[in-house]
């Protein structure tokens, strides 16, 4: 997940993969639906960015966060996050975003991103929902939804990445976010679907509805 909307990109960046020694690192994201999933990790694959492959395209609701749990094995604290996440989603409701065109966090961050043209709001109430109870913490940097396509690349790199997507464009509702875990392989993997509207989380579906749809 983005960990702080500019200065570091995930869900692969933040603490070590997997954590450390008995903690497990998690984020909680929109998913990106395919086609346009699949193609703007292509899209990060082509501009050779090396985490293209280990992250899944998302709009971050929660950074990089280390929680207590052996492996294999859900902790108490784990525990508390997927009921909490779990009763923000029972009580949200779809919303519409629409992509449109690239920008970027430089110079502050070496990121660009694609952008969003309607659903910030949604993605904002969402965010500061999940932020809160055993998930509270502070950020450098004020929340700024948005779908990273290349990060810590050479200048010419983020420049061809932002002239590419400048023109760029998808539509699609959310359904609802997902909870992620990075493995120690370094790769971020969705564990859990919350669909808005309902009080159940199920295993990971797929990237268009929790049903695989």
């Amino acid at each position: 997940m983005v960990a702080d909307e500019g200065a570091t990109e995930g869900p692969g960046a933040g603490p070590g993969a997997g954590g450390t020694s008995g903690t497990r690192v998690i984020g909680v994201a929109i998913p990106i639906p395919d086609p346009h999933g699949a193609l703007l990790q292509d899209k990060r694959a082509s501009f050779g960015d090396p985490l293209a492959t280990a992250i899944p395209t998302h709009i971050t609701l929660v950074p990089p966060t280390e929680v207590d749990g052996a492996d294999g094995a859900d902790g108490a604290e784990l525990g508390a996050i997927e009921e909490h996440l779990r009763e923000i989603a029972r009580t949200e409701r779809p919303f519409r975003i629409r992509l449109r065109g690239s920008g970027t966090f430089r110079p502050v961050s070496p990121v660009v991103f694609v952008a969003l043209a309607e659903g910030i709001g949604g993605c904002e109430r969402v965010q500061a929902r999940v932020m809160s109870g055993p998930l509270a913490r502070s950020l450098p940097f004020p929340y700024h939804p948005h779908v990273t396509i290349a990060h810590h690349l050479p200048d010419e790199l983020l420049d061809r990445a932002f002239k590419d997507l400048a023109g760029y464009q998808a539509d699609f509702d959310v359904w609802g976010f997902s909870l992620y875990e990075h493995g120690r392989d370094g790769v971020w993997r969705p564990q859990r679907d919350f669909a808005f509207g309902e009080g159940a989380a199920g295993p990971h579906a797929g990237e268009g509805r929790p049903d695989g749809a």
